[in-house]
């Protein structure tokens, strides 16, 4: 039975401590649990990460996070895991054996999002690995890397189609 939005109303109080979504959140958490490829813009401070982090509770399978800052990451996972989220960040500023220990705790099904910067993945074999995850979300976080038009452009992130043809039918 798939997710409802009460459900996600109890995760965000469960979880998060928030008594309820705002407007913007919960138009984005339905799409996203109704499975449905979902682009959300919210100012800074809008809560663009509950849109993702909720679901990523109530879903199947990894969520996999594009975010492009190591202190982002590191920031939104500290965060998740202060809360008894299993979460896991995968990027340049861990050594080789911690990079390989969330990976395989991402594909023992022990973690429920695992942050990670668009460059690793098409870099590396991590991709590879990821795909035997089961990832049912993929999450692109700080999207404004994505416009060719803005100065934080990030090539790597024109590798997403491919991202996400590696790793299944996940959701963006």
């Amino acid at each position: 039975m798939a997710a409802t939005i009460a459900d996600a109303e109890r995760v965000l109080l469960s979880q998060f401590g928030y008594p309820g979504f705002r407007p913007p959140q919960r138009r984005v958490v339905e799409s996203v649990l109704a499975g449905r490829d979902t682009l959300a813009v919210l100012p800074t401070g809008g809560g663009k990460s509950i849109c993702f982090q909720v679901p990523a509770l109530l879903r199947d399978g990894l969520t996999l996070v594009l975010s492009p800052l190591v202190s982002l990451m590191t920031d939104q996972v500290d965060a998740l895991r202060r809360r008894g989220i299993p979460a896991a960040g995968l990027h340049g500023g861990l050594t080789a054996g911690e990079q390989a220990d969330a990976i395989g705790r991402a594909v023992a099904g022990e973690v429920s999002l695992l942050y990670v910067a668009p460059e690793r993945l098409v870099a590396g074999r991590a991709l590879t690995a990821l795909g035997r995850a089961g990832v049912g979300l993929l999450a692109v976080d700080e999207a404004h890397c994505i416009s060719e038009w803005g100065h934080e452009f990030r090539p790597a992130y024109r590798g997403i189609a491919a991202i996400r043809a590696e790793i299944g039918r996940a959701h963006v």
